[in-house]
């Protein structure tokens, strides 16, 4: 029995519809019995629990061979992220009292990085469960390729698509969510001592413009990639409901500065599926949607 919290994350549904694949069971965590449903309907067991509850996730995490631990990104997290703080503290409780045979957690690329950003939930997760009794993997992923969805408005209304990576030729690190889910149901079912780190991007490195030609492939039309100017970021990002962009803003500076990358560069597990392959699934799912 594996138990996966935010399996209603496209990540956790990867690592459980994987692992369902094998033959395995599945126990689905969710924060209301409403999201479980459709986990019944696949031959889950379901168990309910919030992520600062660590008595629910003890109950949750009793009796199975593997937990996979996924937090929610949080771009706009509070100052200090209170939340996120409590979560980790939550699941270390719960997982120190049912013992687990081993612990895959979903952490990010540059989670080693000290400089201040929104990785730091990732840094704070890592620190805290690096000295759990069980083995423990972290599992950094690079910037998913499924960010892109949200490009496809601008690219089919104005051809640009606005960018806050620049150069916008240099090559960064993307991986699409099924490798990274795939890897994580590998891991959940490996024997391994202690802890370890694995860093997982795509086949390739992608720059800007290489998003913007695989558009332009895909829509048959001219898409460029536009800067967004630097000193304009903070109203942007008010503008689209943020309270306290400061740290995803320095997320974005570490990224175009280089400090945030992956610890063991050479050393990193390429996954299969190339950038086009996402896009063309995220066009095709919007015009069916419209």
């Amino acid at each position: 029995m594996f138990a996966i919290t935010g399996i209603v994350d496209p990540v956790g549904g990867v690592v459980a519809r994987v692992l369902l694949a094998a033959g395995l069971d599945v126990r689905a965590i969710v924060d209301e019995a409403a999201k479980g449903v459709e986990w019944v309907d696949q031959c889950c067991e379901v168990a309910v629990a919030e992520m600062n509850d660590a008595d629910a996730l003890l109950r949750a995490f009793r009796g199975v061979e593997g937990v996979f631990v996924l937090l929610s990104a949080n771009f706009d997290p509070v100052p200090g992220s209170p939340e996120s703080t409590v979560s980790i503290a939550a699941l270390r409780h719960a997982l120190t009292s049912a013992m687990p045979k081993r612990v895959v957690c979903l952490s990010t690329i540059g989670a080693h990085a000290t400089q201040p950003g929104t990785l730091l939930q990732h840094s704070s997760i890592e620190r805290e469960f690096g000295s759990l009794p069980m083995p423990v993997a972290f599992l950094r992923a690079a910037w998913f390729m499924e960010s892109a969805a949200s490009d496809i408005a601008s690219a089919l209304v104005s051809g640009a698509i606005p960018s806050f990576l620049f150069p916008l030729g240099k090559p960064v690190p993307m991986v699409a969510i099924a490798d990274v889910g795939r890897m994580a149901a590998r891991l959940l079912r490996q024997d391994w001592i202690g802890k370890k780190i694995v860093e997982i991007e795509g086949p390739h490195r992608t720059s800007p413009n290489d998003v913007a030609e695989v558009f332009s492939r895909l829509l048959g039309r001219d898409i460029r990639m536009q800067p967004v100017a630097r000193d304009t970021w903070e109203e942007v990002f008010a503008s689209q409901g943020m309270k306290n962009s400061l740290l995803h803003i320095q997320m974005l500076d570490g990224l175009n500065a280089g400090w945030i990358d992956f610890e063991f560069p050479k050393n990193t597990v390429k996954g299969s599926v190339p950038l086009e392959v996402v896009v063309r699934g995220l066009i095709h799912h919007t015009f069916e949607t419209v």
